[in-house]
């Protein structure tokens, strides 16, 4: 029962490997799959869970919210065609942050940490839009990764909250997601 918290993030790691090529999905289930299917989305949507709850407050429902309108708003802008300047590297570079922010405990204000994540979102959200299949429609498609968004801040806000008792989990924890961004800036 003490590792549960381990066992369920090391299994929400393994399946984004495991759905990497999830098939001719369509629609909402296509949508769904999508941020399931990149080691740096469900990173970095997890750290915004994680530190909403090492925040706690208001901040443990805000920075989720906050990420998916913005995710929501930077998906309509790619979907739409219009371009965004460097969207894998801010892709990359929020899971670098986002880690290094819960590794290290940094305490921000709410309004400022509201402020980091709604741009993180707005790169994480342009790239689900624009990689939409021609064929999806957009909404069903938008409403499938806006859910699957949700559910990875819901899994890391109860990983995060399950892990406050153990404060050098939940920093090494922040740690370990900051090397996956160094990972996968090197590699990318």
């Amino acid at each position: 029962m003490k590792h549960q918290h381990t066992i369920a993030l090391a299994a929400l790691l393994y399946s984004g490997a495991a759905l990497a090529h999830p098939g001719h999905a369509e629609g909402a289930l296509a949508g769904l799959l999508h941020p399931l299917t990149g080691l740096d989305h469900v990173l970095a949507m997890l750290a915004v869970g994680l530190w909403g709850a090492q925040l706690g407050g208001r901040a443990q429902w805000l920075l989720p919210a906050g990420f998916v309108a913005c995710l929501a708003l930077g998906g309509a802008l790619g979907m739409a065609g219009y371009t965004l300047p460097l969207v894998e590297a801010g892709i990359v570079t929020s899971v670098l942050l986002l880690g290094m922010l819960i590794g290290f405990a940094v305490r921000l204000p709410v309004g400022a940490a509201l402020a980091a994540v709604g741009v993180f979102a707005l790169f994480h959200g342009f790239a689900h839009g624009s990689e939409m299949p021609a064929h999806d429609n957009g909404w069903l498609y938008a409403l499938g990764f806006v859910a699957a968004s949700a559910a990875l801040h819901g899994a890391g806000l109860w990983l995060g909250r399950g892990a406050l008792a153990h404060g050098r989990w939940l920093r090494g924890s922040g740690a370990a997601i900051s090397l996956a961004g160094v990972w996968l800036a090197v590699a990318g």
